[in-house]
């Protein structure tokens, strides 16, 4: 098969692919030919393309893990990771139910944060359609029946018109300049490292949403270290491949130095409560429980539940509370229309009689 031009593997097929994969090797299937039946199963182009090559491998003597790191970037280094020690530690089938079921964990707190913001977004895109369509085709036909009208125009309507003439008049240019900026914030988003680390920053000091993203970042990095530590991975090594996993860049270079701490003989849970701006201090003391009775994973994936749930009862919040807002504004651009509009036209007809 021909290499795909864009090799993406969601995050929905790499769990099916380790939960199927763990069935069928538990039924006492051979790797080979679990591998090529998931082949057949799959629809996905990129996917059935990365199979080919790792059957090959596997079939030429290669562990599976090793064939998975030729693909790291598309399975992600945690993937890699527990099935290497599956495979080392005869586990092979109890690490990848762990993976499929942790890493659908991380799926469904994803999703619901999306979610949360997906009836806003609409609000707000549905405003700035009725706004475009007022002043685009409503006002320009309007506008002039006024201007012929010798009375005075209320403030309403002679502030709309203006804003109406501005938008008609130069709404091209603002759109370009809108899109270029857009387009210049997501570039450096891409290439430039300081940059996605000052707006990752940014994000954890924004009000509301700075809170969200800790408790997210939170779940993230203890269903990780968690699942990391449930499979075999030392704690320092874990530690360093959960902090390559972590999308936020703060948070990454937080667990990379806390990495280096451990290296030097000081406890984790003692960095984690010197980072209380990153770290709350109920994970720092969970994990210092944990440490001192030998149930670290566990009391890990407790926080990851935990801040799990936070997240959901936070973003519903949020949702509930942005909804009537949005509905608010709208409302209040629309009415302002329609009483600029009606104000001057009721004016008229009352002089009229």
């Amino acid at each position: 098969m021909r290499r795909p031009l864009f090799l993406h593997i969601p995050l929905s097929e790499r769990i099916l692919f380790a939960k199927h994969l763990s069935i069928m090797v538990k039924t006492g299937m051979t790797l080979l030919g679990s591998l090529m039946l998931i082949k057949k199963q799959m629809r996905s182009k990129s996917f059935i393309y990365v199979l080919e090559k790792i059957i090959a491998d596997v079939e030429g003597g290669q562990f599976l893990s090793q064939s998975l790191k030729k693909f790291e970037r598309l399975f992600s280094s945690i993937f890699v990771n527990v099935i290497k020690i599956g495979e080392t530690s005869g586990t092979l089938s109890d690490n990848l139910a762990y993976l499929s079921l942790e890493l659908q964990k991380k799926r469904v707190l994803r999703q619901k944060v999306r979610s949360a913001l997906i009836y806003p977004s609409v609000i707000l895109l549905a405003t700035l359609g009725v706004t475009g369509i007022l002043a685009f085709f409503v006002m320009p036909r309007i506008t002039p029946i006024f201007l012929t009208l010798k009375v005075t125009l209320p403030w309403t309507t002679r502030s709309l018109i203006a804003t109406s003439s501005f938008l008609f008049e130069y709404g091209i240019y603002v759109l370009l300049g809108v899109t270029a900026l857009t387009s210049v914030w997501f570039l450096l988003l891409r290439f430039f490292t300081q940059f996605r680390f000052f707006t990752h920053r940014l994000i954890l000091a924004t009000p509301f949403i700075g809170s969200v993203s800790r408790m997210a970042n939170l779940a993230e990095f203890t269903r990780t270290l968690g699942l990391l530590l449930k499979s075999g991975t030392k704690i320092v090594e874990a530690i360093q491949i959960t902090a390559d996993s972590m999308r936020n860049l703060v948070y990454r270079e937080a667990l990379m130095e806390a990495s280096e701490t451990i290296k030097r003989g000081e406890l984790l849970h003692v960095y984690l409560s010197k980072r209380e701006d990153l770290f709350f201090s109920t994970a720092s003391r969970m994990i210092e429980v944990g440490d001192a009775t030998g149930t670290l994973e566990i009391n890990l994936f407790y926080l990851a539940d935990f801040y799990e749930n936070e997240v959901d009862e936070t973003t519903k919040i949020m949702s509930s509370v942005l909804e009537p807002a949005m509905l608010l504004i709208m409302g209040i651009i629309v009415g302002f229309v329609a009483v600029s509009i009606i104000t001057p036209i009721y004016e008229i007809t009352q002089t009229l009689r």
